[in-house]
């Protein structure tokens, strides 16, 4: 297959061809691939220049600012500048040109295309990344892009991708009438070296129990917040910047200021909320200085953080749930699962081998939860509905 993309040298070209050779005959693919194979950037760029490809194609990430870093990094590879052949939409913002032909958006952007035109016009591919988050956005567009593609663009080609995924179950769902092509990848990781560094918990009063999540994030306490601390000294002693994985912004804040005052490293945070400049200059190697990166799991999946050497993970994570008293989501903190563990370390293996300081212990990680629960199982389902409703299902089961 010819492209404008020279040679990756990355795993994931081995099974570019079979991924090409199933979207242009049945159509749709379940592509699972390890991290660092380069699923998110390479398969993209490759099918750019597939024979049938009639159209342009639509990268579907989870979060802002993975889908405008995915966006530029792809660009580089072309070497051209965003908005040309790739270009990104968000609820925020665009960068998109005539001659764009992939289209980085983000989940809710999907939607709200099918639901203004459900025919996708001049759309040739539709890629979910990522998919294992499962997102209620990523739900709810995949449930919508199968009836678009059942009953009005049978040409409409789905690629769905992720790097820890069932990919058989997710193959039949989204098959025809046989399961879909489930095509596996290997990564290319260095070895991770987890060092156990559990942290006391605060006092929980005469029950013993801790308390349960709270909005405000309060169960990272003072404890842990110095736990974080020495194991960034501790990461500091190894060779690489430092990626410290963080609930949320308040604790990002609070641990920067510490972090700033005790040392000369450049220490950056990476949320969300933060302006497309400041999640540039987190994402950006500096040569001249280490970098400590304070982030909640936007850095998780999809982001590639160049230069990570040692990663610090506080075990938490905020998740939205459902509150029957009010009959609304909120955020609460909570522990997070192994296959979040594992993602996490896995950052710091990237480029060589790594370290990964976890501040819980053996004992509590064999406790939590392999995977996360779809977020369909936890939030208030209103807008779900709605949306259905807007799409003309009279029963959204």
């Amino acid at each position: 297959m010819s492209s404008r993309l020279a040679p990756t040298g990355l795993p994931i070209e081995d099974v570019v061809d079979e991924v090409c050779a199933a979207l242009g005959g049945p159509g749709v693919a379940v592509l699972s691939a390890e991290p660092g194979a380069g699923k998110t950037t390479v398969v993209p760029l490759r099918l750019l220049e597939a024979d049938w490809l009639d159209g342009t194609i639509l990268l579907l990430e989870p979060r802002r600012v993975a889908a405008r870093a995915v966006a530029r990094r792809m660009a580089s590879m072309l070497g051209e500048s965003v908005g040309e052949t790739v270009g990104w939409r968000t609820r925020d913002d665009a960068k998109v040109g005539r001659g764009t032909r992939i289209e980085v958006v983000t989940e809710g952007i999907l939607t709200r295309r099918l639901q203004r035109d459900p025919t996708l016009p001049g759309v040739a591919v539709v890629v979910f990344d990522e998919f294992h988050e499962r997102s209620i956005h990523a739900d709810l567009g995949l449930a919508l892009t199968l009836e678009a593609r059942q009953d009005l663009r049978p040409d409409l080609r789905l690629l769905v991708m992720s790097a820890t995924i069932d990919t058989e179950a997710v193959a039949r769902h989204v098959g025809d009438d046989q399961a879909a092509a489930a095509i596996t990848c290997p990564g290319r990781t260095f070895p991770v070296d987890i060092r156990w560094r559990p942290v006391k918990p605060a006092s929980t009063g005469r029950t013993g129990r801790r308390p349960k999540p709270r909005r405000s994030g309060a169960n990272f306490s003072k404890e842990l917040q110095a736990g974080v601390i020495a194991a960034v000294d501790e990461a500091l002693t190894e060779p690489g910047d430092v990626l410290v994985f963080l609930p949320g912004m308040g604790e990002i804040k609070r641990v920067v200021d510490e972090l700033r005052r005790r040392h000369d490293h450049r220490v950056l945070p990476l949320y969300g909320s933060l302006s497309s400049e400041e999640q540039d200059a987190a994402l950006q190697k500096d040569p001249d200085h280490r970098r400590i990166i304070c982030a909640t799991d936007v850095a998780e999946t999809s982001l590639t953080v160049d230069g990570i050497g040692s990663v610090v993970d506080a075990g938490l994570a905020r998740r939205p749930r459902y509150d029957p008293a009010t009959g609304l989501s909120k955020l609460v903190t909570v522990s997070h699962s192994q296959a979040s563990a594992d993602q996490r370390a896995g950052r710091s293996g990237r480029l060589g081998p790594g370290v990964g300081f976890r501040l819980w212990s053996k004992l509590e990680q064999a406790s939590r939860a392999k995977n996360e629960k779809p977020e369909i199982f936890n939030i208030d389902l209103t807008s779900v509905v709605l949306e259905a409703l807007a799409w003309g299902v009279s029963s959204p089961l």
